[in-house]
């Protein structure tokens, strides 16, 4: 009974420790963690689900071309030579490189977007990548280390995201053949058209590469259908070099031509 009453005592202390360094910290001025951090949250809009690009506003969507400068236009001239001669290059493809912006965002794949105090994020099932749009009000960096996915912060506008981007590596393209320098920016809207329909609209702009901005936009459908599913990349992916070409060999058997 001792025993007992010791520990009835012992907790009994403890309680009351902990109710005055609760009444000391709140007389020093201290806030405890917020149960309300996702209060914003709750006040942007419904973009739970899954988004699919929408195939019938493919041509509705279809942006004009890029409008190159002189030197860009030389660059893209001897790509397109070299397809005609050796086939497409799909190294980058090999080594399971994702596109960047605005390619991964423009890939025949579903996305999914998630809201968190202070960013939104978005995740794509081709190449499984994550997107964090921060708008938290940080900065974009000045000098900002070159990535995939680029340094990204954005802010709302009503109910639409709007959101930029620097430091694009420059293994990704502006489109295929056309590649990112470091003078690469994006400015891009997400905005929920209606019930069924979520559009992002991106606008390049690079005074190296561009004579005017290209903009692209991509709709998307929402279909809960089927889930996001894994996509890995690297699993059977190989490329063998033969001669002066060289093919993929993904790892899948390939029915000859003449069965």
């Amino acid at each position: 009974m001792k025993f007992l009453g010791r520990i009835a005592q012992v907790s009994a202390c403890g309680a009351a420790l902990a109710l005055a360094g609760q009444a000391a910290a709140q007389d020093e001025g201290y806030t405890p963690p917020r149960a309300t951090a996702y209060e914003e949250v709750l006040q942007l809009p419904d973009w739970t689900g899954i988004w699919y690009p929408d195939w019938s506003r493919l041509f509705a969507d279809r942006a004009r071309p890029p409008q190159l400068t002189p030197s860009a236009q030389r660059d893209f001239d001897a790509y397109q030579e070299s397809i005609r001669e050796n086939g497409p290059n799909q190294e980058a493809q090999a080594q399971c490189l994702p596109p960047g912006i605005p390619g991964t965002l423009q890939q025949p794949y579903p996305l999914e977007i998630l809201f968190s105090p202070g960013r939104t994020t978005i995740i794509t099932e081709a190449y499984e990548q994550v997107f964090r749009i921060y708008t938290d009000g940080r900065p974009l960096p000045e000098d900002p280390d070159p990535f995939f996915k680029g340094n990204i912060t954005g802010y709302w506008q009503g109910d639409m995201l709007v959101f930029d981007v620097v430091g694009l590596h420059p293994s990704t393209n502006i489109a295929a053949g056309i590649p990112h320098t470091e003078a690469s920016r994006v400015h891009g809207h997400i905005q929920r058209m209606s019930e069924d329909e979520l559009t992002i609209q991106m606008t390049i702009i690079n005074p190296e590469i561009l004579e005017e901005p290209y903009v692209t936009r991509v709709s998307y459908r929402l279909d809960n259908e089927f889930p996001i599913r894994e996509y890995v990349c690297a699993e059977n992916n190989r490329l063998h070099s033969e001669g002066d070409g060289a093919n993929i060999d993904l790892g899948f058997d390939v029915l000859d031509e003449a069965e």
